[in-house]
């Protein structure tokens, strides 16, 4: 198949291409600047020939949008909004006007959607949209309203011969450098990986290969669209989840942190206390029901699978500079 992946350039992104070309896929990242085969230049926002690659693909998986990772100013939260619908909206005017349309759609969206809660887990049909709470900072209700109107760009969109599923995700655990994992490992590993005003908040995650699978279970499914949780059916409260993680790697103990500690923490790493304190209790209904399998259902094993190879990939590392530095010399 020929699958093409706007915005497919960053950790989910890497992490389906990596998947889909092993499984023998034709991939094509559109992205704004194009280092490598298989890269076509687009900006998220104007027609341009890029919509060629759409015209005749199987499958448009759109991951594109300004990164989460950032303080929430006004200016942010307006970036963050306007690159997920503007380049929905381009996107799905390519499908529509191809000659030979993509078979599926699978637009990125979020596990934010749903409301901060910790009495009972959100699932597709069930789930409660957030944005209506009345004890969360205010400004948390415009990143709910950022994921609606994302799913509602593709939506609205006028594609009847492509089959529309909105992707809405936890965070994609992966043992790569500066994905969320890397950054969760980096704070464990310094003994700052302890509860987070209480911890009792809900972390919902999904192993990055359990997510590739789930994408490319929907690719096989046309029976499936809609809405679809990307997310393991085992979440756990923060200090839990820090707990694993922590044992994972062998720290023995976390520092537990306050709000206003969080606060601090946040403004130096130039992120948002949101993606902390927020309690994400998501659970996939959908592929559950439809029969999909996780192969780590559960956070401690998938910590340990990921850790595993993280220091795997860091030995790999260390042993090509001792082979490149052991080889190099003087010569005659």
């Amino acid at each position: 198949m020929k699958i093409v992946i706007p915005g497919g350039t960053g950790q989910v992104g890497t992490i389906l291409n990596r998947a889909l070309s092993g499984a023998g896929h034709e991939v094509v990242v559109l992205t704004r600047r194009p280092t490598r085969d298989g890269e076509v230049r687009w900006d998220g926002e104007t027609w341009g020939p890029w919509a060629e690659e759409i015209d005749g693909s199987d499958v448009v998986i759109n991951l594109a949008g300004r990164s989460v990772s950032c303080r929430y100013t006004p200016a942010n939260l307006q970036a963050m909004m306007d690159s997920r619908v503007h380049s929905t909206e381009i996107v799905g005017e390519a499908i529509a006007n191809a000659a030979r349309p993509p078979a599926v759609w699978l637009q990125m969206s979020t596990a934010t959607v749903y409301a901060h809660r910790f009495d009972a887990p959100n699932d597709e049909a069930t789930g409660v949209i957030g944005g209506a709470e009345s004890d969360v900072p205010g400004y948390w209700s415009y990143s709910v309203e950022i994921a609606r109107a994302w799913e509602r760009a593709q939506e609205e969109a006028d594609t009847p011969h492509t089959r529309k599923v909105a992707l809405r995700s936890a965070m994609v655990m992966s043992p790569d450098r500066d994905g969320v994992f890397d950054v969760l490992l980096r704070l464990a590993r310094l003994g700052l990986g302890g509860p987070v005003a209480g911890g009792g908040q809900y972390v919902s995650w999904i192993h990055d290969r359990d997510f590739a699978r789930a994408v490319q279970f929907l690719i096989e499914r046309d029976d499936l669209a809609g809405p679809v949780n990307l997310a393991a059916p085992e979440p756990l409260p923060q200090r839990a989840f820090m707990r694993a993680l922590r044992s994972a790697w062998g720290v023995p103990v976390g520092l537990p942190a306050t709000k206003w500690m969080a606060e601090l923490g946040a403004f130096a790493l130039r992120s948002d206390t949101e993606l902390l304190l927020k309690s994400r209790r998501v659970v996939p209904g959908r592929l559950l029901a439809e029969g999909f399998d996780f192969e780590h259902p559960g956070w401690p094993e998938a910590a340990g699978d990921l850790v595993r190879r993280r220091r795997r990939d860091r030995r790999q590392v260390a042993d090509g500079f001792t082979s490149v530095s052991g080889s190099s010399g003087g010569g005659a």
